[in-house]
């Protein structure tokens, strides 16, 4: 699955990175998330996580394979 968007910094809980969708979704991002940087716009690679749960409560989990910029 292909998402694009805005990647975020979000410090709330420990600090956690997250993406905005250009269709207004947040996800939590987690996985393969090296080389992510607050306000990069991005197309990332990955899966939703429905199963996995986190403190950042900040939206569902994506777990991330590549992010490109764009």
């Amino acid at each position: 699955m292909k998402l694009k968007g805005t990647i975020r910094r979000n410090d709330m809980a420990g600090g956690h990175w997250t993406l905005e969708t250009d269709k207004g979704e947040t996800y939590q991002l987690v996985g393969k998330i090296d080389g992510c940087k607050d306000g990069l716009q991005a197309e990332v690679d990955g899966k939703v996580d429905k199963d996995q749960m986190g403190i950042g409560m900040t939206g569902p989990h994506f777990d991330v394979s590549a992010i490109k910029a764009v």
